[in-house]
C-alpha cells in the first residue's frame, strides 16, 4: 500500500545510528498508537456496556409491566383498561428487548473483538520485542567492550577464546532480534489502519440491523396504538388540573376559617365557650414519663376515648393500644412546676402513675375533664348521652354550693368549701335511675349535705385564747406561736417520720371503719375540685409520731393541727394513685355522740410510706403501751415479793426467839453440877452446841421452804 513507511531490515547487521534515528520514530509512532488506541477501546467498551444495560433494562421493564395484574395496590382496585394497556405496551417494548439484545451480541462480534485483538496481541507483542531487543543490544555491546579490552602482550587463549565466542552469540542474538523487531515495526504500518476500521464497520452494520428490525416491528397499528394513549394522557392531565384547582380554592377557604384555631389560647374565652357535654374526646396530648430518680420527659402521643376506655396511638402506628379503664375515676387540673395547662387523674393504671401528668392546650384541658367525668360516670351507655350529661353537669353544679361563713372568712379568694348534694337529687335527671347515676349515691358512706372543706383554716388564731387561759390556770408560760410547751412526751418518741404533703380536702362520714370510706371520699373531693376548678393546695409538713400526727406550716414551724393517733381509725392510699391518701378521725362531739372525719392529701413521695409510718406509729404505741403495763404488773409483784419476804423474816425471829426461851427454860429446870468436874462442863457443852445445830439446821429449812 502506498503511503506506508518501513524500516530497513538488511541494514540490522550494521546497526548504523541512521537506522536507530529512524526506529526510535518508529517507536514513538507505535506509542501514540497504542495510547489512541486504548482510548477508543474504552468509548467502545461504554458503548458496548450501556447497550448492555439498555437491553437489560427494558427487558425487566417489560416484566414488571406483564406483573401490573398481580400487585395489590390499597387505592387501585380493579381497572381493567389501564391492564390492558400496559399489557399491549409490555409487547411492544418485548420485542424492542429482543432487538436490544440482538444489537449488543452483534456489537460484542463485530466491534469489541478485532480491538481487542489488537489491542492485547499486537500492541503487546511489540512492546515485548522491544524490551528483548534492548536487552540483546546491551549485551552485545558488553561482549564488543570486553572483547576490545584484550592484552597484546599477554596472549591467553582461554580468555581470548572465551571473548570471541561471546561476541558471535550476542551480535547473532541482536541481529536476529532486530529483524524480528523492525518486521513488527512495519506490520503494525497496516495492522493500525485494519484495527482502526474493523470495529466501526461492524458498529455500522449491527446499526443499521438494529433499525431494519425495529422498522419491521413498529408498524402503522403501532402508530395508531400510541396516538391514542396520547389523548387519554391528556385528558387525564385536563381533569388533574382542574382537581388541584379545586383543591387549593379549598385550602384558601379553609385557612381564612381555622386562623382562630392556630393560637394555643383563646384571646376570648366567651367567643370559645368549654363543653361540658361529651362523651368522646380525641387529640395530642404531653404525657410525662419518668427517666430516672428525678428527672422527667415530656412525650407527644395521640389519646381518644373509645366507650369506657382511654386509648392511645403513637404516630404512624395503625391502631391504638388501650391505657386504661375509665368507669369510676376522676381527674382534675394541676399545677406542675414546668409545664401549664395539665390534668392528672386518680384511677389510671399506668398513665397517671406518681410522676406522670397530661398537658394539653389551655382551652381544651377543661374539655378533656369534663369528658373523662362523663365517661367514669358511665353516660355513655344511655341513647342521649349528650342530653344526659348535659343534665348531670347541672345538677352537679346545682348540688355544690359555697359555704356562706367560708366566704364571709375569704372573701377576696375564690370559695373552697362546697356543698354536696344527695344522690337523689341528681338521680332526678331522668324517670329511671341509670347506671351513670347510680355510682353517685354515697349516703351509705358519707353523711348528706355535708361540707367539703378544700382548704385549712388555721386552728392556731382560734386556739390562742384557750391555751392562753390554760397556760394562765396552769402557771406555764405560753407559746406565742400556737404550741404548748409540754412537748416532753412528743419529744422522747421513738418514732419521728417528716412527709411533704398537699391538703386536697376534708369531708364528714359515716361509716367509719369502712375499707371503701377512703376511696369514695377521695373520689367525692376529686370530683369536686374539677367541676369548680379549683387548683390551690396548701402544702404541709406531716409529722408521724407515737403520740399524734402534726400538720407543720413549712415557712413557720406553726402546727396547723394536731390529732391524737389514738383517734386514727383506719389510714389507706388510693388503689391506683399512690400519691393520693387518707384517714378517717374519730372524736366525740359536743352532743357526746361520736363525729368521724375523713381527711385526703396527696403526697410526692408515695402514699403508702405515710399509711406504713402510721401503722408502725400505731404498734409503737400500742407495744409501748403493753411495756407500760408489763413494767407496772412487774413492780407490783415486786412489792408482793418484798412484803412475803418481810412476813417470812418476821416469822423465823419469832421462831428463833422461841427456840431460844425453850432453851433457856430447859437449862433452868435441870440440877446444878459441881464447879471441879470438867466432864459435866463439856457434856453440857456438847449439848448447847448440838442445840445451836440443831437451831441452824431449822433455820435453813424454813428458809428453803419459803
Amino acid at each position: 500500500m502506498p503511503g506506508i513507511e518501513k524500516l530497513p531490515i538488511e541494514e540490522t547487521l550494521e546497526d548504523s545510528p541512521q537506522t536507530r534515528s529512524l526506529l526510535g520514530v518508529f517507536e514513538e509512532d507505535t506509542a501514540a498508537i497504542s495510547n489512541y488506541c486504548t482510548q477508543l477501546y474504552q468509548a467502545m467498551q461504554r458503548i458496548y456496556d450501556a447497550q448492555n444495560e439498555l437491553s437489560a433494562a427494558t427487558h425487566l421493564t417489560s416484566r414488571l409491566l406483564k406483573e401490573y395484574d398481580k400487585q395489590r395496590f390499597p387505592l387501585g382496585g380493579d381497572d381493567e383498561v389501564m391492564s390492558s394497556t400496559l399489557q399491549q405496551f409490555a409487547k411492544v417494548i418485548d420485542e424492542l428487548s429482543s432487538c436490544h439484545a440482538v444489537l449488543s451480541t452483534q456489537l460484542a462480534d463485530a466491534m469489541m473483538f478485532p480491538i481487542t485483538q489488537f489491542k492485547e496481541r499486537d500492541l503487546k507483542e511489540i512492546l515485548t520485542l522491544k524490551e528483548v531487543f534492548q536487552i540483546a543490544s546491551d549485551d552485545h555491546d558488553t561482549a564488543i567492550n570486553r572483547y576490545s579490552r584484550l592484552s597484546k602482550r599477554r596472549d591467553n587463549d582461554k580468555v581470548n577464546t572465551s571473548a570471541v565466542e561471546d561476541v558471535y552469540t550476542s551480535r547473532k542474538k541482536q541481529h536476529q532480534t532486530m529483524m524480528h523487531y523492525f518486521c513488527s515495526l512495519n506490520t503494525l504500518q497496516y495492522k493500525k489502519k485494519t484495527a482502526l476500521l474493523e470495529p466501526l464497520l461492524g458498529y455500522m452494520q449491527a446499526q443499521i440491523s438494529f433499525f431494519k428490525l425495529g422498522s419491521e416491528n413498529l408498524t402503522q397499528q403501532w402508530e395508531e396504538f400510541l396516538g391514542t394513549i396520547g389523548t387519554s394522557v391528556q385528558n387525564v392531565r385536563r381533569e388533574m388540573e382542574e382537581e388541584v384547582g379545586q383543591m387549593q380554592q379549598s385550602i384558601q377557604e379553609m385557612e381564612r376559617s381555622c386562623d382562630p384555631l392556630y393560637a394555643p389560647c383563646d384571646p376570648d374565652p366567651a367567643h370559645s365557650p368549654v363543653c361540658r357535654n361529651l362523651t368522646r374526646k380525641q387529640g395530642y396530648l404531653y404525657i410525662r414519663n419518668k427517666t430516672g430518680l428525678v428527672s422527667s420527659s415530656w412525650e407527644r402521643q395521640y389519646f381518644f376515648t373509645q366507650g369506657g376506655n382511654l386509648m392511645q396511638q403513637g404516630r404512624g402506628e395503625v391502631a391504638g393500644g388501650l391505657v386504661t379503664d375509665l368507669d369510676n375515676c376522676s381527674v382534675m387540673a394541676v399545677d406542675c412546676d414546668d409545664r401549664r395547662f395539665c390534668f392528672q387523674g386518680s384511677c389510671f393504671l399506668q398513665l397517671f402513675s406518681p410522676f406522670l401528668s397530661f398537658q394539653t392546650w389551655s382551652k381544651c384541658v377543661n374539655a378533656w375533664i369534663s369528658t373523662i367525668n362523663n365517661i367514669s360516670k358511665r353516660i355513655y351507655l344511655s341513647e342521649n348521652a349528650e342530653e344526659l350529661a348535659a343534665r348531670v353537669n347541672q345538677s352537679a353544679l346545682e348540688a355544690v354550693t359555697p359555704s356562706p361563713s367560708f366566704q364571709q372568712r375569704h372573701e377576696s379568694m375564690r370559695p373552697s368549701r362546697w356543698r354536696v348534694g344527695r344522690a337523689s337529687s341528681i338521680s332526678s335527671v331522668g324517670s329511671e335511675p341509670s347506671p351513670a347515676l347510680s355510682v353517685l349515691s354515697l349516703d351509705a358512706l358519707v353523711a348528706p349535705d355535708t361540707p367539703i372543706q378544700f382548704d385549712i383554716i388555721s386552728p392556731v388564731s382560734e386556739e390562742n385564747s384557750g391555751q392562753s387561759k390554760t397556760a394562765a390556770q396552769s402557771g406555764r408560760r405560753s407559746n406565742p406561736f400556737g404550741e404548748s410547751g409540754d412537748s416532753t412526751s412528743e419529744d422522747n418518741s421513738i418514732l419521728h417520720q417528716l412527709f411533704i404533703v398537699r391538703f386536697l380536702g376534708s369531708m364528714e362520714v359515716r361509716a367509719a371503719e369502712s375499707a371503701d370510706v377512703i376511696s369514695e371520699t377521695m373520689r367525692q373531693i376529686l370530683a369536686a375540685r374539677a367541676i369548680h376548678n379549683i387548683f390551690r393546695m396548701t402544702e404541709s409538713h406531716l409529722l408521724v409520731t407515737c403520740d399524734c400526727l402534726k400538720l407543720i406550716d413549712p415557712q413557720t414551724q406553726v402546727t396547723r393541727l394536731r390529732f391524737p393517733l389514738s383517734s386514727v381509725v383506719q389510714c389507706s392510699s388510693h388503689q391506683d394513685n399512690k400519691r393520693l391518701f387518707g384517714f378517717v378521725l374519730q372524736s366525740a362531739s359536743e352532743r357526746g355522740d361520736s363525729r368521724a372525719v375523713c381527711y385526703i392529701f396527696e403526697s410526692n413521695n408515695d402514699g403508702e410510706k405515710i399509711c406504713d409510718s402510721i401503722g408502725l406509729a400505731k404498734q409503737i404505741a400500742f407495744h409501748s403501751e403493753m411495756d407500760r403495763k408489763a413494767v407496772e404488773k412487774r413492780k407490783e409483784q415486786d412489792k408482793a415479793k418484798e412484803k412475803q419476804q418481810e412476813e417470812l423474816s418476821k416469822q423465823r425471829q419469832i421462831e428463833k426467839d422461841l427456840e431460844e426461851q425453850s432453851r433457856l427454860i430447859a437449862a433452868s429446870s435441870r440440877p446444878a453440877n459441881p464447879p471441879g468436874s470438867d466432864g459435866q462442863f463439856l457434856v453440857l457443852s456438847n449439848s448447847q452446841s448440838e442445840d445451836s445445830d440443831a437451831g441452824e439446821e431449822g433455820k435453813k429449812r424454813g428458809e428453803s421452804e419459803a
